[in-house]
């Protein structure tokens, strides 16, 4: 059995579920990840995608958005409505008509091809970092239970299910009720890396989160916009 590289990276040994048409970079990327101590599976088509996201649910999901047959949107969306397994999408460019409908369709992250297997493992394990780090108390704000020990949100005595990225958000968003984080705080503190000021990434998050925990999306109690400035967490 692998084992990680770093004593100060927690994130065990993953099991990436890897769907891409191009051989040449399936074989590539499959071979660099497995050396990066990944268990990689692969397939080529969308449909051939969930049908192994079914049979063997992965620990995380890497995602061609140009797919033969059904495309990797629809792919992301059936992905996203199952469950809570991260997905991380490649794209060919970094057009904002696609990262933004990736995003929107449930994607936790992007990447840019071409991409070398070493930022893709540092990509895949921020992202499984979202889902681990425990702190300490449970806070209750209204019918929101958020139990940071367990890292389970209830609504109304119901279990929330958040994507890692959207639980790592609202984690970072609750700490401080009513404190302002910019676009770009957030991309630090959430996504770990500098998206150099690509902002779509956060707006799309929060929108999921919303859809999730808020009675009225579109007059949100607990995730509030500042205009010219940020979010915060309310009430306030």
């Amino acid at each position: 059995m692998f084992e990680p590289k770093g004593e100060a990276d927690t994130v065990r040994v993953s099991h990436v579920l890897l769907i891409e048409d191009d051989p040449a970079v399936r074989e590539g990327l499959q071979l660099g990840l497995g050396q990066q101590a990944h268990v990689v599976r692969t397939a080529s088509t969308g449909e051939e995608g969930l049908a192994a996201f079914r049979s063997q649910p992965p620990d995380i999901v890497v995602l061609d958005l140009m797919l033969p047959g059904m495309d990797g949107f629809e792919v992301c969306r059936r992905i996203r409505g199952s469950g809570e397994v991260p997905i991380i999408m490649l794209t060919a460019r970094s057009d904002d008509l696609d990262v933004v409908s990736g995003l929107e369709a449930g994607a936790d992250d992007y990447v840019v091809k071409p991409v070398q297997p070493r930022v893709l493992d540092a990509r895949i394990r921020a992202v499984l970092r979202r889902g681990a780090s425990p702190q300490l108390s449970a806070q209750t704000h209204g019918d929101l239970l958020i139990d940071r020990s367990s890292l389970v949100v209830t609504k109304a005595g119901s279990r929330v299910a958040l994507a890692p990225t959207e639980l790592r958000l609202l984690l970072t968003l609750s700490a401080t009720p009513g404190q302002v984080f910019s676009r770009q705080q957030l991309l630090q503190a959430v996504w770990e890396h500098d998206y150099l000021g690509d902002s779509r990434i956060v707006d799309a998050c929060v929108q999921r989160l919303r859809s999730k925990i808020e009675d009225s999306p579109a007059s949100p109690a607990y995730v509030q916009t500042v205009w010219g400035f940020g979010y915060r967490f309310g009430p306030v």
